[in-house]
């Protein structure tokens, strides 16, 4: 994994410019966000040794480098997942590179199933905790002191301080937003009802397959993180309705426009 790590480093780091301290790990239909980047530079995943490789429809599977609004961001355009056979640690790969370039604070964003009844598909929801239901842990195995400590505090993992910018952001930008607890599940399937009545009593708010292993490996290293959920679908046994891929990709789309003007506005005022 540290050869992994330095490799990619190595690769990643003239593009940077030594002044990359913004991170964005862009989920399902979100990716477009990386087109808005300035002065573009590209390096897909296969290009670096030893590196996952992200083999979702709709993750173009590569590091946009570049400017926002005069700040140097690293962009991943595609994530990996658990549940594509990836262990957690690899998936936490690349927020360790992150952290040796330089990076400071970090956005997750992620397609998500709405748990709670009162979120409609199209709404974005500020993930204020999480909880892994995933079965593993990104942490698992020996511990790299150079990141973090073998036991690292998850009170504070979706930093209050950025959590409270982001809020004024969104009035700012005149866009609704919803707020509450993301549930990790392993995937590939869709949550079953009486998984989603699960999640609802023990507090979930939206569910997914992705963002807690980079969020739990953001803070272990000390990078300030935040997410945004788009709610793509209401989860199986609120609505009486079909899941698929499609659908969230669907919404994504759809919904593209109001992500990209609340995102704008984070980068402006908040990161």
């Amino acid at each position: 994994m540290n050869d992994v790590i330095k490799n990619a480093v190595d690769i990643l780091s003239p593009l940077c410019g030594g002044n990359c301290k913004i991170g964005l790990i862009l989920g399902s239909g979100l990716g477009g966000y990386a087109e808005k980047i300035e002065n573009k530079r590209f390096v897909n995943y296969n290009e670096l040794p030893g590196f996952p490789q992200s083999r979702v429809e709709g993750h173009k599977g590569r590091f946009v480098i570049g400017e926002l609004f005069g700040k140097t961001v690293i962009c991943m355009q595609g994530r990996f997942h658990y549940y594509e056979g990836y262990s957690q640690s690899q998936i936490a790969l690349p927020v360790r590179v992150m952290k040796r370039l330089g990076v400071e604070k970090i956005l997750l964003t992620n397609a998500a199933g709405g748990v709670n009844p009162d979120f409609s598909p199209g709404d974005l929801m500020l993930i204020s905790d999480h909880i892994n239901f995933s079965g593993s842990h990104p942490l698992i195995g020996e511990n790299d002191e150079s990141f973090g400590p073998r036991f690292p505090d998850q009170s504070n993992v979706y930093d209050r301080d950025l959590r409270a910018g982001i809020r004024e952001a969104a009035k700012v930008a005149g866009v609704k937003l919803q707020e509450g607890v993301y549930m990790m599940f392993s995937g590939p399937t869709f949550e079953t009802p009486a998984e989603i009545v699960f999640a609802r009593t023990v507090g979930a708010s939206a569910v997914g397959m992705s963002t807690v292993p980079e969020a739990i490996a953001a803070a272990h290293c000390g990078i300030k993180t935040i997410g945004i959920s788009l709610i793509t679908n209401m989860a199986a046994g609120i609505l009486d309705q079909t899941l698929s891929h499609d659908e969230v990709q669907e919404t994504a789309a759809t919904s593209s426009v109001k992500f990209m003007k609340l995102v704008d506005q984070i980068i402006k005022t908040v990161l």
